[in-house]
């Protein structure tokens, strides 16, 4: 497979996707805030129907895995997921 960089954008999308598929809605009813803080690292905010979910970093790795079986059709759990902060990319993913 090799290295594959997932986008800002890609990592939001998997998200949206993954939680319409939770929840049985579609994905533009989600809203998803990316969120990096030195103290607790990675997570999201989620809002759905105007409630707010925390997600931490094991949500956003379970989500990349959705979105790679589903969109990329790659095998999930053959990836190691790394999420990193890129000072001009902002919160991107490395799936090896």
């Amino acid at each position: 497979m090799g290295k594959i960089k997932i986008a800002e954008q890609d990592i939001v999308n998997a998200l949206c996707l993954h939680i319409a598929h939770k929840r049985q809605i579609t994905p533009q009813e989600v809203e998803i805030e990316l969120i990096y803080d030195d103290d607790y690292g990675f997570s999201a905010e989620s809002y759905v129907n105007g409630r707010k979910q925390i997600l931490i970093t094991a949500n956003i790795i379970e989500a990349l895995r959705y979105w790679l079986d589903t969109v990329m059709e790659i095998d999930p759990y053959s990836a190691a997921l790394e999420l990193v902060l890129d000072d001009e990319e902002g919160i991107i993913a490395y799936a090896d």
